[in-house]
Parts: C-alpha cells; sequence; structure tokens
C-alpha cells in the first residue's frame, strides 16, 4: 500500500483510528496519527537498519526528554555549558556555585550536561531538587556528577543532536562559562539559532572570572575577522552579552524578563505577550526607533490575544505588542526587547 499523510489510505486510516482509541488518551490524535503514518512509510521505504534504530532512538530519546520537562513547563530554566575539567580550586568553579544558588533563590531551575567541572559546580549551588542534568553516553565511562546521581531529573543520551535539542528547546537562557571544544560548539550552535530566529530571543550570558580574556578574546575574534569581512553585522553583537560575576549574569537573565515574557507569530506578525502594561506612548516611541525592522508600512501596536492564540490559556490575561517585523535582523529585534523592559 502507498501510504500518505492525507486520509486515503483506506482500511489503514481506520487501523490507525482503532488503534488510537485502544491506547486511550491521545491529546493530539492528528499528530499522532502522522508519527505512526511516518514510522509506517519509513519501514516501507527504507531497508537499512541503521537508518530505522536512527529514527526509533531519536523518537524515544524525544518522548522521554519531553515527559521528564513536562512537569516544569512553568518554571524557568538556565541551561549552563562549560568545562568539565574545571577544578574545585579554580575561582571560575565557585562562580559557577554562585551562579546556579543564586538562580535557585531567584526561583530558576538549571540544565546542565551532568558532568563534573562547571557543570558540577551549577549542579551543587542549584541543588539537586532545582537541576536537571542531560548526560550523553561516550565510549568511555561518564557518570553523572554527585549531586545528579539517582536525580529523575536525569537523562541520558545516545546521541548527541537529540540533547542539543533538549538544552535549547527547555531553556529560557543560556550561560556559558569557559571551556573546551563542547563549549564553544554550543555558544555557536546557540547564537546561529538566535540570529536566523530559528530559536526565539532568549538571554544569551558570556561569563568569565574578573579579569579573565577567554570570552574576551573570543569577542575580538568576532570583530576582527567575522564582522571586518561582513560575515556578521554590527547587531550580532546584541545577541550575547559579557559579565564578569555570578550575580551579573543572574541580572541578565532577569532583566530580560522584566516585562517580555514570550512570543509567537501569528499570520506572519510577531506577536510579543508583556508581563505587564506598557503606554501607548512608549508604544509610539518603539515604532519610530525600531521602524528600520518593521514591514513597509508596517507598526508596533497594542493588542489583546488574537484568536489564533487561544489555545494557550496560560498566556490569555497578558497584554500584547503585534510588531510587523521583517523576521531579518534578530540582533535589532533583541534590542527592541530591552527597550520594552526599560519602559
Amino acid at each position: 500500500m502507498n501510504l500518505h499523510f492525507t486520509r486515503t489510505n483506506g482500511p489503514a486510516d481506520e487501523a490507525i483510528d482503532q488503534l488510537m482509541e485502544l491506547a486511550g488518551h491521545i491529546r493530539r490524535p492528528e499528530l499522532v496519527r502522522e508519527m505512526i503514518l511516518a514510522a509506517l512509510k519509513a519501514g516501507q521505504e527504507d531497508d537499512t537498519r541503521a537508518d530505522l534504530k536512527l529514527m526509533n532512538t531519536t523518537l524515544k530519546e524525544m518522548r522521554f526528554t519531553s515527559k521528564v520537562f513536562g512537569a516544569y513547563r512553568q518554571v524557568r530554566k538556565v541551561t549552563v555549558f562549560g568545562s568539565a575539567r574545571t577544578r574545585p580550586d579554580e575561582p571560575v568553579y565557585e562562580m559557577a556555585y554562585l551562579f546556579g544558588k543564586k538562580l535557585a533563590e531567584a526561583g530558576y531551575m538549571v540544565i546542565t550536561g551532568g558532568g563534573a567541572g562547571i557543570m558540577q559546580a551549577v549542579n551543587e549551588g542549584a541543588g539537586p531538587e532545582n537541576s536537571f542534568g542531560v548526560n550523553i553516553r561516550l565510549p568511555f565511562e561518564q557518570r553523572p556528577n554527585p549531586t545528579l546521581e539517582g536525580n529523575p531529573r536525569l537523562i541520558t543520551y545516545k546521541y548527541f543532536f537529540n540533547r542539543k535539542v533538549a538544552f535549547l528547546k527547555e531553556a529560557s537562557a543560556i550561560a556559558l562559562f569557559p571551556g573546551g571544544f563542547g563549549t564553544l560548539d554550543e555558544a555557536m550552535e546557540t547564537l546561529t539559532l538566535i540570529q536566523t530566529g530559528k530559536r526565539n530571543p532568549m538571554p544569551l550570558v558570556l561569563v568569565d572570572e574578573p579579569g579573565g580574556t577567554y570570552w574576551l578574546r573570543c569577542i575580538r575574534f568576532f570583530e576582527d575577522e567575522l564582522l571586518a569581512r561582513g560575515y556578521i553585522g554590527p547587531s550580532d553583537f546584541s545577541l550575547f552579552e559579557l559579565v564578569y560575576s555570578a550575580d551579573a549574569a543572574v541580572e541578565k537573565v532577569s532583566r530580560f524578563y522584566h516585562r517580555y515574557h514570550s512570543q509567537r507569530y501569528v499570520d506572519k506578525k510577531l506577536v510579543i505577550r508583556l508581563t505587564s502594561d506598557i503606554a501607548p506612548q512608549a508604544v509610539q516611541e518603539l515604532s519610530k526607533q525600531f521602524s528600520d525592522i518593521l514591514m513597509p508600512g508596517g507598526d508596533i501596536c497594542l493588542s489583546c490575544p488574537l484568536p489564533a492564540e487561544a489555545d494557550e490559556i496560560e498566556t490569555a490575561e497578558l497584554p500584547r505588542l503585534v510588531v510587523d517585523f521583517n523576521r531579518k535582523d534578530f540582533g535589532r529585534l533583541r534590542t527592541l526587547i530591552d527597550a520594552i523592559n526599560s519602559y
């Protein structure tokens, strides 16, 4: 049978419907139906065991990720990256510990890779009750740090790409301490996703010890090589912030959510949800200040929830700004969010 995602599969569609009914409590049947069809089509089309194993493991890992994080959707979380080789006697280890502690005190949870070094320091500071660990299965043994061992919020992945999705999808902010290739990989991937709009704006904080040069030299490389050659634009430097203390790092995260709550696109319009009202005069000023990132003839205006947002009950009471954003300059969009928070 040649299967299709449209309802043209006759008995196969009926069998899938019956299976979902038998399983019970399927909350999004139209999506689950397509997932089942995708699995069936993969079984028909691909006789390579390795490909099917990859699809199978990926789906199972992503399902388990959603299950573990699902109960904590309403709690903001900060993903923290940094070297697993940082020793407890190094100043930056103490900074990471304090950062985790202060985040927990401010009501945040933390997500780390679950290993030693910076990851362990952050989990120690936040405490096991405020910590998630997304570990990776490696050819050599990598045990979770003592704070996370036995924690129900510890997940071990086979594939790096599933782990990366968890790091970014579940985070309300990213903090990067000095580290090796893995830390730089996460820094560049996060920057790329935010710069291209594939990930909604969020705080990206580069943390170093007082007098440290790790991130400062990276930024100079961005300026001297990437910006000078036209590979990035000046506004891209608005996508991240450099700090030299745990207090400053926490302040940057909290400041981002001073008034900004979240966003989504509805019919090519950007809807920004706010935690408190903003004066009409301020909105007019924002429209003028950020006219360069609006569609021709576009505007920024106050709004109540749009009909397409009816399925998001948790944000129903929040005021909105509707922005005719051109979806090109996400560095300037980040600056717009900072301006909204400043009023």
